[in-house]
């Protein structure tokens, strides 16, 4: 019976591994055909394989990358600034992807209106971007666990000096640790809840109200970046631009980032 038993957990240890290996397999030779045929200047196939990869076997920031750069060498400027900005969501502090979506951007009929904000929010959206949710994630852990050690010599320390010094060196690393938690926390939020949205549609009429009968506001083309307000409705969707104007939209003329 015990070698009965043995066997059955070797088979099945076997199968596990077997479908395994088989399953990366599958993940190499995909992505090695869709980098084979964009070396090759076969951009549709390409993408189509990069889409399959996505859908199947889940997002990362190279795959929408690579998807991104197909589109853009078949002039779908839309499409790859929809993965570029995929791909900036995973982490905004690569510039290899700030780059490309920069250039996507410049190729688009709308352009990107400046709003001037508040310096120190110009800059807390830098810092907040200067890393990626998995670097402030260990950067918060790291000083937390400083601070604990900090602390740890200020109250076992008997010298004045070496009291003051950990205090300070305690309360530093709080600060530090509170804001990478916060980065962290919000990159996170951006990732699952993100409220934005690219215009696919060549152009596309922005109406005053929920239906075609609405009065005409603006026109808005392909690539350009929106914030989605409202999408209760099944057939259209609110939506503010970032110069602050607003209106309604067919909801088949965008896709969500």
């Amino acid at each position: 019976m015990r070698k009965i038993l043995l066997l059955t957990l070797i088979i099945s240890i076997s199968s596990v591994s077997v479908y395994s290996q088989s399953s990366d397999e599958v993940r190499y030779v995909s992505s090695e055909m869709a980098d084979s045929s964009y070396i090759s200047g076969d951009y549709a196939t390409a993408a189509a394989i990069y889409e399959e990869i996505l859908s199947t076997q889940g997002i990362s920031q190279e795959l929408y990358m690579n998807l991104g750069n197909a589109y853009f060498k078949m002039d779908q400027i839309a499409k790859a600034i929809l993965n570029y900005e995929r791909a900036y969501l995973i982490d905004p502090s690569n510039s290899d992807v700030q780059f490309n979506l920069e250039l996507a951007r410049s190729r688009i009929v709308d352009k990107e209106v400046s709003v001037n904000e508040f310096f120190i929010t110009v800059w807390i959206n830098r810092l907040s971007t200067s890393l990626n949710v998995n670097q402030w994630s260990i950067l918060a852990i790291s000083f937390i666990v400083l601070m604990a050690l900090a602390i740890g010599i200020f109250v076992l320390s008997n010298k004045t000096a070496l009291k003051k010094v950990s205090f300070g060196i305690s309360i530093i690393s709080l600060v530090i640790s509170v804001l990478g938690m916060c980065f962290a926390a919000r990159q996170k939020n951006n990732l699952t809840n993100n409220g934005t949205a690219i215009i696919m549609s060549p152009s596309v009429t922005v109406k005053s109200t929920p239906n075609e009968n609405g009065t005409d506001l603006f026109i808005i083309h392909d690539g350009r970046k929106v914030k989605v307000l409202d999408s209760s409705m099944k057939e259209w969707v609110e939506i503010r631009l970032n110069d602050g104007n607003e209106g309604w939209i067919p909801v088949d003329a965008l896709e969500i980032i």
